[in-house]
Order: structure tokens, then C-alpha cells, then sequence
């Protein structure tokens, strides 16, 4: 199955504010999430095999560490013309069926994937306190076909660290899935183009 690595992103980046929709209609923005101690921003997919191997997993990561003071926020930015599973209904329906507690946004215009230069699903974004990029990697070592146990034990240790004032490791392993599904001439300068 063809996989996508995370770009590499300077530890210490600002987080870039954003203005999506969920699937009831509410409107997020950046300053919702950062009354936290920390913030994970997640860039997943409702079809994505990497995603499907670990969102319960994930869902009960981010419930058992909402009350540590971690807020999360999930964003959908695959194109649904060409992929109806991606659709803000079809979010909303994820969202129930696995269990996210977290709001779980949809970014039609796909440019908030371009600002913070998200690759694939998952694509994880974890800020500290002052919103700066404290760690961009793998949830764990978990892969589709791999048989390892899915445990989120690099983000839970880079999530500890932040949540205790301490900085992440240095050595972050990049995230591996799907690549973002972008809308025909909609990509990146970065994506890289077919032969």
C-alpha cells in the first residue's frame, strides 16, 4: 500500500489559526483549544487504513488525557468530491461511531493542511502551552499488516513530557500514512507530482 512520511516541521513553530466547520454546524477556531496545557492537533482520515488501525486507540488516548489538560482537535482535509467517505456528514458519523469527545473539523479549502504542511493521516501536531510545536511525529511503531500492538507509546511520551513542562525527545519519528487526497491542481508545491 503506498505510504506518505510526515514533512519535516521546525520544533518551536507557532500553531497556525484556523477557521472549520463540524459536522453540526459549529464553527472552531484555534483560540478554542489553547486554554489547555497542551495541544494536539490530529490530521486524519475517515478511510485511511493507518487512521482505521489506531482511532480507537486514539479516541481513548484523548479521552483518558483531557482531564491531564490536553485539548485535541481532528481535521479532515481530503478532498470529498473525489472521495464521498471524507464528507463533513460522513465526519460526523465517524465521530459517533468510534467515540471521538473531541471536535472533528472539516477543512474544505484544504488549506489549513497547506499552512501547517500536513502530509498524511494521521499527521500529528502536538503544541505546548504557548502553542509552539513541541513534537510532529508517530503515534507509535503500528502499522496495517506490521502485527505490533497499537499503544500510542511515542505520542503518550512526547504528551508527558509537554504536560509536565518538559520537552519531547529530539529523536521523533515521523508519522507514515496515506497521503492527503488533494483536490486536482490544489497541490502543495511540495506534494510531489506524478510522472
Amino acid at each position: 500500500m503506498p505510504q506518505t512520511t510526515s514533512n519535516q516541521i521546525a520544533i518551536g513553530t507557532k500553531a497556525a489559526d484556523f477557521l472549520l466547520p463540524d459536522a453540526e454546524g459549529a464553527l472552531h477556531r484555534l483560540s478554542d483549544f489553547e486554554d489547555g496545557k497542551a495541544l494536539l492537533v490530529a490530521f486524519i482520515s475517515n478511510r485511511c487504513p493507518f487512521v482505521l488501525l489506531l482511532r480507537e486507540q486514539f479516541a481513548a488516548f484523548a479521552r483518558e488525557y483531557a482531564p491531564k489538560g490536553l485539548r485535541v482537535v481532528a481535521i479532515n482535509s481530503n478532498d470529498a468530491e473525489a472521495h464521498p467517505e471524507e464528507s463533513l456528514v460522513r465526519i460526523g458519523e465517524e465521530v459517533r461511531n468510534v467515540g471521538y469527545e473531541f471536535p472533528h473539523l472539516k477543512d474544505v479549502s484544504q488549506d489549513v493542511a497547506k499552512t501547517y504542511g500536513a502530509a498524511c493521516t494521521p499527521d500529528f501536531f502536538l503544541f505546548d502551552a504557548d502553542v509552539k510545536l513541541a513534537y510532529h511525529g508517530q503515534f507509535d511503531d503500528a502499522r496495517p499488516g506490521n502485527g505490533k500492538p497499537v499503544t500510542g507509546a511515542d505520542l503518550r511520551a512526547a504528551v508527558d513530557a509537554v504536560l509536565n513542562a518538559g520537552k519531547p525527545t529530539e529523536q521523533q519519528t515521523p508519522s507514515i500514512g496515506c497521503n492527503i487526497k488533494w483536490q486536482p491542481g490544489n497541490e502543495p508545491s511540495w506534494f510531489p507530482k506524478a510522472a
